[in-house]
């Protein structure tokens, strides 16, 4: 399904934040990302989403050549893929669900296709009751709840989850991982980029270790290992 095949990002001449890169990742997998801040865990998503461009190699999508498809169709490739990010991006003037309806409105969803679907997301992250709050209302473990719903909500096939509880305490992060398991069980391809070793640890899936830009272990059932 994704596959980096040999990719090399370097920023500037003496900074390489990914070398030689390679590494398949199959339908319905969950997988963890893990390494030390700056070990290149970002740089991954952001060549797979076409946010960046490899220096060297090819990044590739059901079996496509991400960094070839046209600009004007890089829409379709994106909405496949829901992204949730450690510090929720969340509209802060927007409800619950015009956070997350915000996200069908731009693919051109009618409003009952809206209204169905953002209620569908809401039941699996348990937030039905807070349909009408506010972010300022919600505590952090809810925000992010939000933030994975609204990846969710137009039915991708993988989520990349970058840092999810880098800041939620323990309860709330036990909280996060679990509803990113359970997406996982409804057949998504869930991508987890964390330096968590509790989570990784606990987790017990495969794991893809990366340190100073390079895959150093690539575990079936990996423990944090650095």
């Amino acid at each position: 399904m994704i596959q980096f095949n040999k990719v090399t990002k370097i920023f500037s001449p003496n900074s390489a934040a990914l070398e030689n890169i390679s590494f398949k990742i199959n339908e319905t997998e969950f997988v963890s990302i893990v390494g030390k801040s700056g070990a290149g865990k970002t740089t991954l998503f952001k060549l797979l989403l076409v946010e960046e461009t490899p220096t060297k190699g090819k990044v590739f999508f059901e079996n496509q050549d991400v960094h070839k498809i046209n600009r004007s169709q890089l829409y379709k490739l994106r909405r496949k893929i829901g992204m949730v990010f450690q510090d929720y991006k969340l509209l802060p003037s927007n409800t619950v669900y015009e956070n997350i309806a915000y996200v069908m409105k731009v693919i051109g969803a009618s409003d009952e296709d809206i209204h169905r679907s953002v209620s569908k997301v809401l039941e699996i992250v348990g937030l039905e009751e807070k349909v009408h709050n506010f972010p300022r209302e919600l505590s952090i473990g809810q925000r992010q709840r939000v933030a994975i719903a609204r990846a969710l909500v137009h039915r991708p096939k993988v989520i990349l989850a970058d840092e999810p509880t880098g800041n939620l305490d323990p309860y709330h992060t036990s909280e996060i991982i679990q509803l990113l398991l359970k997406i996982h069980d409804l057949g998504t391809t869930v991508i987890l980029a964390t330096h968590n070793k509790e989570i990784i640890n606990s987790l017990e899936k495969r794991t893809i270790t990366l340190e100073n830009g390079k895959v150093i272990r690539d575990d079936k059932k990996g423990r944090f290992i650095l």
